[in-house]
């Protein structure tokens, strides 16, 4: 496939600082021009739209609705979107759900600064990308058993559990993921059978063995 001459980026990220200085590492490489930016994941959608960039490079931890949501939303729309996700998270779990909603890549924030720009352009290309620390994770973890851990969860149940460990309410899960309050009801039934968690304790216990804690999900 042939590679555009000039790579346009989308940038997500919730924080505007962090954006300037994505935004400032990137544009340092003649092949590549930051387009847009978005802070959550519907302006990240409104924002792809807008601007039909190349490479979407996308923090996973958004407010609201996450960044493989905001992927997955994307994805529908646009089935050949190449998405980067980039994430403070170097649990395989993560790249797992990312690379399932179609992600193109995933790499750490800290990755040195060099690999975001080869990641750039080698999703551009068409080629996957995902660091060395968390390809390494992903090989041990193909080779386990699978059991009761997070991939034993769908990916709308994943999400869920993201949400609820955020502190959102049913509403408010129901309101950002575009659900009733009854499916997100029935997803947490299903989450707390599944996670053996008989109360709110137990289940927040089970999502920090997947490496979602409160402190690692933006409200």
């Amino acid at each position: 496939m042939n590679v555009p001459e000039v790579v346009t980026v989308l940038l997500v990220d919730d924080h505007a600082v962090v954006r300037e200085g994505y935004r400032r590492l990137l544009e340092r490489s003649p092949g590549i021009r930051v387009v847009g930016e978005a802070s959550d994941a519907q302006s990240a959608y409104t924002a792809f739209i807008a601007h039909q960039p190349q490479v979407t490079v996308m923090d996973i931890s958004l407010p609201g609705a996450s960044g493989i949501e905001a992927l997955r939303r994307i994805r529908a729309r646009e089935s050949g979107a190449r998405v980067l996700m980039f994430s403070m998270h170097e649990d395989p779990v993560f790249a797992s759900r990312a690379f399932e909603a179609g992600a193109g890549g995933y790499i750490s924030k800290a990755a040195a600064p060099e690999a975001l720009v080869d990641a750039v352009h080698k999703v551009a290309r068409g080629e996957a990308y995902v660091t060395g620390r968390v390809a390494q994770e992903l090989a041990l973890r193909s080779r386990a058993q699978a059991g009761a851990g997070g991939d034993s969860l769908s990916p709308r149940e994943f999400e869920v559990l993201r949400m609820l460990v955020a502190g959102k309410s049913l509403a408010d899960i129901a309101e950002s993921l575009g659900l009733t309050t009854k499916t997100v009801a029935n997803h947490q039934s299903n989450l707390r059978q599944k996670l053996g968690a008989g109360s709110a304790l137990q289940l927040l216990q089970a999502a920090a063995r997947f490496g979602i804690t409160p402190e690692s999900t933006p409200g």
